[in-house]
């Protein structure tokens, strides 16, 4: 069993930046990917970046402006997001991912979720 706690949502002003955390907690050895996730009012749950296996995967839309890292020793995965758009405003998920997968979509463990409001 694998626990998963989101931190750092807020509101920023278009262009700014903002900083996601995820801490896990349990069984983590069972986790081979880490992804990143948002749904946005009336809209599908989407990949927003994963990692795994030493690489990173990210959508279209945030390509070059977020950046998905992580703290072992803190078991914290960061999701660092920059020059914010109104169009990012969702609310966003971690997950953990049993498989190792790059594609995303099978996620095993879910956090809470994290509301990030841009305002333009």
């Amino acid at each position: 069993q694998v626990q998963l706690v989101e931190s750092g949502g807020g509101l920023v002003q278009a262009g700014g930046s903002l900083r996601l955390s995820c801490a896990a907690s349990g069984s983590i050895f069972s986790i081979n990917a880490m992804g990143w996730y948002r749904q946005a009012p009336g809209k599908q749950r989407e990949l927003v970046g994963i990692t795994s296996g030493g690489r990173t995967n990210y959508a279209d839309s945030v390509k070059g402006r977020f950046t998905i890292s992580r703290d072992n020793a803190k078991n914290t995965v960061y999701l660092q997001m920059n020059s914010l758009k109104p169009e990012d405003t969702a609310v966003y998920y971690c997950a953990a991912h049993r498989r190792r997968t790059l594609v995303g979509g099978t996620a095993d463990y879910w956090g809470q979720g994290t509301q990030v409001t841009v305002s333009s």
